[in-house]
């Protein structure tokens, strides 16, 4: 899979999820190739910019609670991947959508690419501009998500997939936020 085809993926329902389909590369390799590395962009980032322009975010943290808050938040990124492949999968259930966990998983890994990119903006020392962008992510992760599931789990009323994108979406922005909070309150 070309980790190129994640912005189309956003706008299309057949794009690069076709090849995602037709690959089907293991729950895994999804996980170790595309999961692991991008989860470590936030991290990477909040602790380069703890380091470098802490100050503009919140003055009161000192570089080794930013640290302190990378590591933590890369921690909870990777309960959280599978925590929303289950969910995904439990949702799809509730729905009587025949969905394999294989499909969920692909979606939960996939969905918070533009989240995981946006953490780049941080080389950027303005809170609006990093507010700004997380914003976009956030618009185009939730797009990830309804096409994901019109496209993976073989949708065919467009309602029936924007409900089950509605509420997938509403826990991934929770998640997202309690992600957040780990770093401003750390």
């Amino acid at each position: 899979m070309n980790m190129l085809q994640i912005p189309r993926m956003a706008f299309s329902f057949h794009g690069g999820w076709d090849e995602v389909e037709k690959q089907h590369p293991s729950i895994a390799r999804l996980f170790l190739l595309i999961a692991l590395p991008l989860s470590l962009l936030p991290p990477l980032m909040i602790h380069y910019a703890g380091l470098h322009h802490g100050e503009v975010f919140d003055p009161n943290v000192t570089p080794a609670q930013w640290t302190a808050a990378a590591r933590l938040f890369f921690l909870a990124e990777l309960v959280t991947v599978p925590a929303m492949a289950a969910f995904i999968y439990g949702v799809a259930r509730l729905n009587r959508v025949p969905a394999s966990f294989y499909a969920c998983a692909a979606i939960a890994v996939l969905a918070p690419a533009p989240l995981w990119f946006s953490s780049l903006g941080l080389f950027v020392p303005n809170l609006m501009f990093n507010l700004a962008l997380t914003g976009v992510a956030l618009v185009c992760s939730v797009g990830l998500i309804y096409r994901g599931i019109y496209a993976l789990l073989h949708m065919h009323e467009d309602v029936e997939a924007l409900q089950m994108a509605t509420v997938v979406a509403a826990v991934g922005v929770l998640a997202w936020l309690l992600l957040m909070q780990i770093v401003l309150r750390h």
